[in-house]
């Protein structure tokens, strides 16, 4: 099971980019073994704005000897090669240059992603394309110009508009490879041959603003990742010597102590020393109001101080802050590709020469078995060719994707990848822990019960004794509680967990015990007086912790005193599981290894559909798999460390409280940064918006190409109309996949 989870936590590389290092099939398409020496080399990529740019890298790359995989990240223009020692950068950088496309070395720990000069030369090209069809056309529709003059216009906005395209479609027909910049290119040179220069100028610039378009939504959603890598500043006032001097904020040093002025963003993450103050923390946990901080307390890099000055220790590097980290799985979870993702690349990897091969037959079957006009099917057979550019397809999911992503990381949710937005979109049932999740996970003692002579504090001197090896909330509020009474307890010798149950452990010679309800009953030492006490304490919703004797060499065991525990229900806790029904769970399951009485004692407050108790770890793992089974789609809510194997055996996992904890967020799917049950609600509805989203796109790009396909057969479609029609399609799809950039 951990091993399952271990993949996950980095996200399905069978369904990324391509991996290419584990042996079996890379997105390069062949069957390889992992190479005796692996080299890994980044790159930018200048040009690298849709999937179809990507599948171009694929292929040249694939070709060079010595590579072994290629993973992309469209997002941020940047591409992993995978290769041996005998490949070096200049081969692969001049590789990439036979796409059009420009290659520079990622320099070391550079996440800003530069300016692209390709960005802004499409601009203008596409600029000067569109005005110079528009005053070709102006001549034309006018009249007051002769061909001799309107054509050399139109030529112009040709050769403009297909600056960034033409490039591509050559290399496309030598490797070839049929992709959408081929496509153009020929349905233009088909409208040269036949004079239709004004209809060639049109569909070359609408198809260069698609791509613009296209290019921009893709910038758009890459500065909102910028904008998360922004929020930490660039330097330091670090304490050197007696004076406080500005440093780099990447050569701060743990241990080192800086401060923070009022009002300004913490630069790194660390414990406070001296000084108090409100720090927002929306930025990180999604948190609306400020919260208290003081000496002891913990801050995070890219929080906001407020009226208080700081001193601050520092904790972590910059390069290993929360914020690096969260960074770090937004920019890995595009390479991630979403099942609607592989269903689209799929589709158009068939599509497009399926699509050439019928607009072939559309030019020539007509005309030789019906005696149709050649130059009429030959027209229809380009507007079949224009529309056939799957520009508003290729570009529906990944946008819609990393906008919600980068949206629920803004509000302190962090989301692994496309794939598990998707999944969370279909859950349908919900597996939740008791302790940390549905309850604060601060358990205190409330009661000490006396069974015998023994004294209260000789009750509790042994259960902390027995508690202070273990690292069990329940155990740990034992130990607080005796040492804030002021009980002084030795340190237990032989100590022994069970599973589930409790412990054992020699105390001055003796063996005693501490454990739950099951554990009285496993020893023998229950009795119908202790069943009262227990089932008392249990049906007011606390938790239970017998004290006793062992049983040993013919003496029967005996139970000292039993310790009641209270574990606050988290105060939005009610509302959160009532948002969980409004956004469509089905079920609300809580799984818990306390008592049954006291897990259905605080299910029912809370709203819960069904609770089980007295379960061990395996336990809650064949019930995750019991839902699985019923409701398919199932997520599983927890702290991210001990509830580990049911998070892996849920189809989606989700820790609570991930900020400051490097393990939850390793371990989920899905890390709530904030301890906060309400955001997997929001969650949900956000992934379900998403995937309608999604097939909206997908939906409106196939119904397009579909109608059009049928109105060029029969004669009622044009050049331009079809391409503009194309252009729409692309334009709707990314207006509507940036909304979710706004999540209310």
């Amino acid at each position: 099971m951990m091993d399952k989870r271990k993949r996950n936590s980095c996200g399905d590389r069978s369904s990324c980019c391509g991996s290419g290092l584990n042996g079996g099939r890379d997105d390069l398409g062949k069957e390889h073994a992992p190479p005796p020496v692996s080299v890994k080399t980044e790159l930018n990529v200048e040009g690298m704005d849709c999937s179809e740019e990507v599948k171009l890298l694929e292929n040249v790359l694939g070709g060079v000897e010595g590579v072994s995989g290629l993973r992309a990240n469209l997002i941020m223009n940047r591409i992993t090669v995978f290769h041996n020692e005998r490949v070096d950068l200049p081969k692969l950088m001049a590789t990439i240059r036979t796409t059009g496309m420009r290659a520079h070395p990622v320099e070391e720990g550079a996440r800003q992603q530069p300016a692209s000069r390709t960005d802004r030369g499409r601009l203008f090209a596409v600029g000067l394309s569109g005005v110079l069809a528009a005053v070709g056309l102006l001549l034309q529709w006018s009249g007051l110009a002769p061909s001799s003059v309107r054509i050399p216009f139109f030529v112009g906005a040709i050769l403009s508009g297909g600056w960034y395209i033409f490039p591509k479609a050559l290399g496309a027909a030598r490797r070839m490879t049929p992709d959408m910049n081929l496509l153009m290119s020929v349905a233009v040179l088909g409208t040269a041959l036949i004079g239709e220069w004004a209809e060639g100028a049109i569909v070359v610039f609408l198809f260069g603003f698609s791509e613009l378009l296209e290019a921009m939504s893709v910038s758009r959603a890459r500065r909102a990742i910028q904008s998360l890598m922004a929020l930490a500043p660039e330097t330091a006032l670090v304490k050197r010597g007696e004076r406080f001097e500005e440093v780099p904020a990447d050569s701060v040093q743990i241990d080192e102590i800086f401060a923070v002025k009022s009002g300004a963003r913490i630069p790194l993450d660390g414990e406070v020393l001296t000084g108090s103050s409100t720090v927002d923390q929306s930025t990180i946990t999604g948190e609306s109001m400020p919260i208290e901080k003081a000496a002891g307390d913990e801050v995070f890099a890219g929080t906001l101080n407020g009226e208080g000055a700081l001193e601050i220790r520092t904790t972590k590097e910059a390069s290993a802050s929360t914020l690096a980290n969260i960074i770090k799985l937004v920019e890995e979870a595009q390479e991630q590709k979403a099942p609607s993702q592989r269903f689209v690349d799929v589709f158009s990897k068939y599509y497009t020469p399926i699509v050439m091969g019928l607009a072939g037959a559309v030019f020539l079957l007509p005309p030789l078995l019906l005696g149709g006009a050649w130059e009429t099917w030959f027209y229809r057979s380009l507007v079949l060719l224009v529309i056939a550019c799957p520009c508003a397809l290729v570009i529906s999911t990944p946008v819609s994707i990393v906008s919600a992503l980068t949206a629920m990381a803004r509000r302190g949710v962090l989301i692994k990848g496309g794939a598990f937005l998707e999944s969370v979109g279909r859950l349908r049932a919900l597996a939740v822990d008791k302790t940390g999740t549905i309850t604060e996970g601060q358990p205190t003692v409330t009661e000490i019960v006396r069974l015998n002579e023994t004294a209260e504090a000789e009750i509790l001197r042994i259960a902390a004794a027995i508690d202070v090896h273990s690292q069990h909330p329940l155990a740990k509020a034992i130990v607080e509680h005796a040492m804030r009474v002021g009980i002084v307890f030795p340190r237990s010798e032989d100590y022994r967990a069970r599973t589930g149950s409790g412990a054992e452990a020699t105390i001055d010679g003796c063996r005693y015990f501490i454990g739950n309800h099951r554990l009285a009953h496993a020893l023998g030492v229950c009795s119908p007086k202790i069943e009262e006490i227990l089932t008392r304490i249990e049906e007011r919703g606390e938790s239970v912790a017998v004290v006793g004797h062992m049983p040993h060499d013919g003496c029967s065991g005996e139970v000292l005193g039993v310790l009641a525990l209270g574990d606050k229900i988290r105060s939005g806790a009610v509302a959160a599981v009532e948002a969980l029904h409004q956004a469509g769970i089905r079920k609300v399951v809580m799984l818990s290894g306390d008592n049954q009485r006291t897990v259905d004692a605080i299910s029912r407050q809370v709203g819960i559909d069904e609770a089980k108790g007295d379960l061990l770890p395996d336990d809650k793992i064949a019930r995750v798999r019991d839902l699985v089974k019923q409701h398919l789609h199932v997520g599983m809510v927890g702290d991210g460390v001990n509830d580990a194997p049911a998070m892996a055996a849920a189809t989606v996992g989700i820790a609570m409280g991930g900020v400051g904890t490097d393990t939850a967020i390793e371990t989920a799917d899905i890390v709530l940064m904030k301890d906060d049950l309400g955001k997997v609600a929001e969650t949900v509805r956000l992934g379900r918006r998403t995937v309608r989203i999604i097939q909206f796109n997908i939906g409106l790009a196939i119904g397009v190409k579909a109608v059009f396909l049928v109105l060029t057969i029969i004669g009622y479609a044009s050049l331009w109309l079809a391409i503009a029609a194309d252009t729409g399609a692309t334009l709707v799809v990314i207006a509507n996949s940036l909304r979710l950039l706004r999540v209310k």
